[in-house]
């Protein structure tokens, strides 16, 4: 039986690796000038979003969790950082000036997603 509970802990510790660390979602690329995310389970929906270099981009988050941790987004690069109202719909509109990969995340950085700028 022991060896039961070793190979379940295991394999949850290898679950655990591969959620945080290895897994990488789908790339979205944006059709049209804005895309909506979706804020829940801890999660953004898509969380990696291509756009093209120096054309501005809507992203409009829509929270659907009620968490604390999810209340705000922030986009450090950018130092852009805004409240997230449950059930409504948030814009936040940039232009990024130079290729690259600009991380946003919750104020606890357990929601995680990625503007990627080609």
């Amino acid at each position: 039986m022991i060896w039961l509970i070793n190979l379940l802990g295991l394999a949850l510790m290898l679950a655990i690796v591969w959620w945080f660390w290895i897994a990488k979602p789908a790339t979205t690329q944006r059709q049209g000038d804005t895309v909506d995310i979706l804020v829940d389970d801890g999660v953004y929906t898509p969380s990696r979003i291509e756009t093209p270099v120096n054309q501005p981009i809507t992203l409009r988050f829509l929270r659907k969790d009620a968490s604390p941790c999810a209340e705000q987004v922030i986009f450090s690069d950018f130092d852009i950082s805004a409240e997230l109202p449950v059930d409504d719909y948030k814009a936040i509109t940039l232009t990024p000036q130079e290729k690259g990969e600009y991380d946003f995340t919750c104020q606890m950085q357990m929601y995680r997603g990625t503007l990627i700028v080609i």
